[in-house]
């Protein structure tokens, strides 16, 4: 059985994302990986990912749904780190040749003008230093077999990053983010509905979680940075030859085309 450490695990993440290979969660061989050795797994291999020319374009939260928390079997909120090679333009289709099993889910994105500094943000405070608020989907990809894997795993795992979109339209943060809803459909078929109170009863709560966690580790939320608040629903699988379109209430409507088989 391998012996891991912090700097191994991070080596075997980044080399299972470039071979599009899954494997076991590490904590079925090291139990003791906790969820701070997990950030710290995550802070590595983001400065890899830096050091190969990558820049960060914001942060993602997970797991913000009681959806997602079930399906998942965790029960706490992650955040982790969105890079520019992560970006999709609109009308681009999911990179199936870069990922291993991807899954599309909705979320509600806040674009940030201020520079938000915590501890002890609140929702309100976060919410005064957004620039727009525009709908999103997130393109999720486990590098654990099946998406199995504890809090510990998923965050060294940077919570299942992707790939990520934006729509259109653009809003006034003022707006009625609580009611804001989403219906996800596949080649045309509604398979789930959510709200943005099923981001923690309000995707600015995302936000206040996401900048008070970075405040542990000495960091803040930038000006100009996308924050993926979470998807408002359960995943669907993003099967090579379909469509998935996240329609939102007020937001616009994000379709991604699921490309082809690899």
């Amino acid at each position: 059985m391998t012996t891991w450490t912090e700097d191994s695990v991070a080596t075997e993440l980044l080399a299972c994302e470039a071979e599009r290979r899954d494997r076991t969660k590490f904590t079925d061989e090291w139990p003791e990986l906790d969820v701070a050795a997990g950030y710290r797994i995550q802070s590595e291999t983001l400065r890899r990912r830096l050091d190969r020319g990558e820049k960060i374009t914001g942060v993602k939260l997970g797991l913000t749904s009681v959806a997602k928390q079930q399906r998942m079997g965790v029960d706490t909120p992650l955040v982790a780190w969105l890079t520019d090679a992560m970006a999709l333009e609109t009308g681009q289709p999911v990179p199936q040749h870069a990922l291993i099993h991807p899954r599309v889910e909705p979320e509600i994105v806040f674009v940030m003008r201020d520079r938000l500094v915590a501890p002890g943000v609140t929702a309100e405070q976060a919410l005064a230093a957004v620039g727009t608020v525009r709908a999103g989907a997130e393109v999720i990809d486990s590098r654990y077999r099946d998406f199995k894997f504890t809090a510990a795993d998923v965050v060294a795992d940077n919570a299942s990053s992707g790939a990520y979109v934006l729509g259109g339209v653009e809003r006034e943060p003022g707006m009625d983010l609580v009611g804001e809803s989403v219906e996800v459909l596949v080649d045309g078929e509604v398979v789930h509905k959510a709200t943005g109170a099923d981001v923690l009863g309000n995707p600015a709560e995302a936000l206040a979680l996401a900048v008070n966690d970075l405040a542990t580790r000495g960091l803040a939320i930038e000006p100009g940075w996308v924050v993926l608040t979470g998807g408002m629903s359960d995943a669907v699988y993003a099967t090579p030859g379909s469509t998935v379109v996240c329609r939102f209430s007020t937001l616009g409507e994000v379709a991604l085309d699921c490309g082809s088989p690899e």
